[in-house]
């Protein structure tokens, strides 16, 4: 249900001022405020507007209710217009902004509406995600050294039969140390291209023979297991790749203006 509620920033005053236009006078008002009236139209599309910002989960409609927040909301953009505040720059700033943005989004909405995207066009996403990715997961340690030289001798102190979660506690600087380097379960995509890589490559107990870099240091691994990993169906997925896709489709239409617009940037 719908409470009348409180504004504590410039920014919702000018959201609802957004609102009061030319539409406010006409016939038959559902309240007058100093002399200025409240529109049914203005009521049903306010209401619209409060459903969609609720995901439309709007509930039981207080019609009452409702009408005092319209009320309390004029009377503050009333107030605000007595101060001058619709003179300010920035709020004159904010104004154009929200503007902007409200067209943006209908334009946005518009190109969405026109260019459905298609179940099969989903599926198609769907199998090409799913042909691309690793089915796998990895169970690693690692032991983080400062330098290559480092790595390298202890990699010569594994060789000789040290036991790869002593030398991880003892030398490693990663916040793994404790732990002996255990970095548990991931997948592909959740390591850096480097440290994947190496993990790919390696026999399942073995560790790496040479220093793996990455942005963070210099690795020695130890492929602890692996196992096959069963991607999600569908129709998990299916709203995700929906979104995605759409915003695919925003940005190439995007490119497409820039390419057919006079741009200078200065």
């Amino acid at each position: 249900m719908f409470k009348p509620n409180t504004f504590s920033s410039a920014f919702a005053l000018i959201a609802a001022g957004m609102l009061f236009n030319a539409n406010a006078l006409a016939a038959d008002p559902v309240a007058v405020v100093n002399g200025e009236p409240i529109s049914q139209e203005t009521y049903e599309r306010y209401l619209k507007y409060r459903s969609q910002q609720q995901n439309g989960e709007s509930g039981e409609v207080d019609r009452e209710a409702l009408i005092n927040e319209l009320v309390n909301r004029q009377l503050l953009l009333q107030e605000a217009k007595k101060q001058d505040l619709d003179e300010n720059p920035e709020i004159a700033f904010r104004i154009k902004q929200l503007k902007a943005d409200a067209l943006i989004q209908a334009l946005i909405q518009k190109q969405a509406q026109s260019n459905p995207i298609s179940e099969d066009e989903l599926k198609k996403e769907y199998e090409q995600r799913i042909a691309a990715s690793d089915d796998k997961e990895y169970k690693a340690s690692h032991i983080l050294l400062k330098s290559e030289q480092e790595a390298k001798d202890v990699i010569r102190e594994l060789d000789s039969g040290a036991v790869f979660a002593d030398v991880a506690k003892a030398k490693s600087t990663g916040p793994t140390a404790k732990n002996g380097g255990d970095l548990g379960w991931f997948s592909a995509n959740q390591m850096v291209p480097p440290f994947t890589r190496a993990v790919a490559n390696m026999e399942k107990g073995s560790y790496s023979k040479t220093p793996v870099k990455t942005q963070f240091g210099w690795h020695v691994i130890k492929l602890e297991d692996e196992r096959k990993v069963t991607p999600p169906g569908f129709d998990e997925v299916k709203e995700q790749l929906r979104s995605m896709k759409g915003s695919q489709l925003i940005q190439q239409y995007v490119i497409q203006l820039r390419q057919n617009a006079n741009v200078e940037i200065k």
